[in-house]
């Protein structure tokens, strides 16, 4: 049983560690309404959005508390999927760590709490693009006030000890434009496949004015030109839209598989082992 002096200043890690749902959905309907996406569009109405988002973080994101618990990875930790869906649909911050480097996220699929994670992993995508659709007026604007520039970025590795070092370390020179709102990157490093680097002639076009009588370039758009290939992509493409079910699941069975890694922990470990073993696992 959770000793609720620990939490007594938080009413809604108090309502978590009692499973009090009706008392959680009290305080979260009291919350200021967070704006879905396409409903700023000034930075003046950025501004005032990231306020009324931080005065929600306070009431569900604290952490000030034991072990850094948000209510979110207390909700992980007592199995209680119906705070989590609460909590979640009220915008909190899966991504926060605890005291021992874990997010919620991660706490769920190292304990094995399959409905938990699929619960956060079914919210964070739309609340990712909430929140970045909310930034967006205000980054425009920062952009634009910023004189216009072209430069270069080259980076190498050498190394008189290790041989072959510039071989297989990343190399590459990025060229960067900034017109306006509008940003252009160009660069060949593409990836790794083994030890070989993959290179592909690529550009990134942030264009933050859009594409007049495009409604598929909004301002704020992100493309990539992929020029050996001849593809176009835009990265945001669906960006807002809602999983479906079986993505849901696919997403936490990959993360179910793969090594989760925190400093001082044997990655060899870390899949396999609930985040109450690995907080210690690297203190023997």
């Amino acid at each position: 049983m959770e000793d609720l002096s620990k939490y007594s200043h938080s009413s809604v890690h108090v309502a978590v560690v009692r499973r009090d749902h009706v008392a959680l959905r009290r305080i979260v309907s009291a919350l200021p309404r967070l704006p879905k996406a396409g409903e700023v569009t000034t930075e003046e109405e950025s501004v005032a959005a990231e306020h009324t988002a931080d005065e929600v973080s306070k009431v569900i994101d604290r952490r000030d508390v034991p072990g850094r618990e948000t209510p979110l990875h207390l909700a992980v930790r007592l199995r209680d999927p119906i705070s989590a869906e609460i909590l979640m649909s009220a915008g909190a911050d899966w991504s926060l760590q605890n005291e021992h480097g874990w997010s919620a996220l991660q706490e769920a699929v190292c304990t094995r709490e399959d409905t938990i994670a699929m619960i956060i992993a079914r919210h964070y995508q739309p609340l990712a693009w909430a929140k970045w659709c909310r930034r967006l007026p205000r980054i425009l604007s920062s952009i634009s006030r910023i004189r216009d520039f072209y430069m270069e970025i080259t980076f190498h590795f050498e190394s008189s000890v290790i041989p072959f070092i510039g071989r297989i370390a990343p190399s590459d020179t990025y060229r960067i434009w900034k017109r306006g709102p509008n940003l252009r990157a160009d660069m060949t490093l593409a990836g790794f496949d083994g030890f070989r680097i993959q290179r592909s002639d690529q550009t990134f076009l942030f264009l933050g004015e859009g594409v007049e009588g495009n409604p598929a370039l909004t301002p704020g758009s992100l493309i990539v030109l992929s020029h050996k290939e001849k593809e176009i992509t835009n990265a945001l493409e669906g960006a807002g839209s809602k999983p479906t079910e079986s993505e849901v699941a696919h997403e936490v069975a990959l993360m179910s598989q793969t090594n989760m890694y925190r400093p001082g922990i044997d990655v060899t470990q870390a899949a396999a082992c609930p985040p109450s073993e690995l907080a210690t696992a690297g203190e023997d």
